[in-house]
């Protein structure tokens, strides 16, 4: 997509939010044949994910013992409503013998950055939970032990920083060092566009930029796992055993607007799309509306002089301790604006004349960089920040070309 078709120009983006009211693949990896590319977005009502295609997978399961990666979006797609994916194994007498949790929990309801503790899941049968986001962000040996083949469905929403593309890398480097198969069950990219600068040095390598991809990298999670393997990047581990079970009815460039909140903060389709833009907000004095009904849909901070909207965070069950809980933010609501996917740059310039920016260090490791917050510092037009990332952009693009499934 150009980058003219995706920008918002500061201006009209004020003029906007002041009227709004207040409301190729690895050698050793598998995959099943991709949805043809010349559906168009009519077909999304018969759209499957790799979770619904049981026929494809389910013959891969019997007789093995099996471990899952799943949280709330796992589910299968059945008359009209969703079957978790471990209940329905379950019921198909799969041998499940536990399971893993990454970010937010298995039930998806853990505010972001708070810890993940071990549990057990229930509905079926009292399964053991592994928590991928507490004292440990890598499966154990000992836990992988216990099985054949690990399941991972999950999810995703296109962004380095979402730490779901961490969870399976680490899962994917635990798998090869002990010899374990992977099956990734596939799922649409809700904001499928490349954009952003690419991560390129370990300076800025942590758990929310784990592999060397653009902020948003125009990937599902099984073009990622495929890349993740046939690149390299999972070190000097022994490649895993890695089959990517793919959608049908769905192709790069078609919209997708997810049947279940990947994770408490992300909670609408706008939500989503407005994530890529705001998220580098989270390394900054300015709420992006974490314990409000609007998370993620509208921006302010206290003592700001500028928009008429005004809102309160408060701490809740999705955000235990927002930014700025019980003062008052002024800003923007950005509920009404037309916004497409990709990185807009005059979204994260609303508050550009203040000093904003207040971790640089987690600042830089969202963005995969320092040069994006050395630029916006210095005041460089948007036209210049957005070329500085251009050049990594089309040596990706060439790369991503190998992996590519839809």
């Amino acid at each position: 997509m150009s980058t003219n078709r995706h920008k918002i120009s500061f201006f009209t983006h004020i003029l906007l939010v002041l009227v709004s009211v207040c409301s190729c693949q690895a050698r050793n990896t598998q995959h099943e044949p991709a949805a043809a590319a010349t559906e168009t977005a009519s077909t999304e009502a018969h759209l499957l994910t790799g979770a619904d295609r049981t026929d494809a997978y389910l013959p891969m399961l019997e007789g093995r013992r099996v471990a899952m990666l799943v949280n709330q979006t796992s589910v299968i797609a059945h008359d009209g409503g969703h079957t978790a994916i471990v209940d329905s194994l379950i019921s198909r007498d799969v041998d499940v013998r536990f399971l893993m949790a990454p970010e937010h929990g298995i039930k998806g309801l853990i505010s972001a950055g708070d810890p993940v503790t071990d549990s057990h899941y229930q509905q079926k049968q009292n399964l053991k939970v592994y928590s991928l986001y507490g004292k440990n962000k890598k499966p154990q040996a000992e836990w992988l032990s216990q099985c054949d083949v690990v399941v991972f469905d999950v999810q995703d929403v296109g962004c380095r920083f979402y730490t779901y593309l961490s969870s399976l890398y680490y899962l994917l480097q635990a798998c090869g060092e002990q010899h374990k198969e992977v099956i990734v069950l596939d799922r649409p990219n809700p904001n499928d566009t490349i954009d952003g600068p690419v991560l390129s040095d370990d300076r800025f390598r942590s758990f929310v930029g784990m592999v060397n991809v653009p902020m948003l990298h125009g990937c599902t999670l099984g073009e990622m796992a495929q890349m993740m393997v046939g690149e390299g990047w999972l070190g000097d581990c022994p490649k895993p055993k890695l089959t990517v079970i793919t959608c049908q009815g769905w192709h790069h460039g078609q919209p997708y607007d997810l049947p279940i909140a990947p994770s408490p903060n992300l909670r609408t389709p706008h939500a989503i799309r407005l994530y890529p833009s705001l998220c580098l907000y989270e390394a900054s004095d300015v709420s992006v509306g974490r314990g409000t009904d609007t998370p993620f849909e509208v921006v302010g901070k206290p003592g700001f002089a500028k928009g008429d909207y005004r809102f309160t965070p408060q701490p809740c069950e999705a955000a235990t301790n927002p930014p700025h809980a019980g003062k008052l933010c002024q800003g923007y609501d950005l509920r009404t604006l037309d916004v497409s996917v990709g990185l807009h740059l005059d979204l994260l310039l609303l508050f550009a004349d203040t000093e904003w920016i207040t971790q640089t260090k987690f600042f830089d490791r969202l963005a995969g960089t320092d040069q994006l917050r050395l630029m916006i510092t210095q005041g460089r037009p948007e036209d210049e920040i957005r070329q500085s990332w251009q050049p990594d952009l089309l040596k990706y693009r060439a790369m991503r070309e190998k992996y590519v499934l839809y």
